[in-house]
């Protein structure tokens, strides 16, 4: 494989040039921590959470509750704080309709 950017010989399952540093084809993003908008029953911290670890949000959400109902309360402290930290996913943006030039 050749680095588009320096034009040198580098490996093939290099995710960066060894000669110029940079980064090589299509990297998989990482998946960022954020609340849904969809499927979440407060605030979505619980499901957030299990989308971000892959875990089923029931866990997420039994475990959470355990935690919250512990006497120190720690738990509800931590989803206070987690819903005002975590974002929210972003609203998918439709992209407008390119206008059709009328045939001549």
């Amino acid at each position: 494989m050749y680095c588009n950017y320096c034009g040198k010989v580098i490996q093939d399952d290099a995710s960066h040039c060894a000669y110029c540093g940079k980064r090589i084809g299509g990297i998989v993003s990482r998946k960022r921590l954020v609340r849904p908008r969809s499927g979440r029953k407060i605030a979505g911290v619980c499901l957030g959470v299990a989308e971000y670890f892959d875990l089923d949000v029931t866990l997420v959400r039994v475990v959470w509750l355990i935690v919250a109902l512990l006497p120190p309360t720690i738990g509800l402290l931590a989803y206070l704080i987690a819903w005002i930290v975590m974002p929210e996913e972003p609203e998918p943006v439709s992209a407008p309709l390119a206008e059709r030039a009328p045939n001549v």
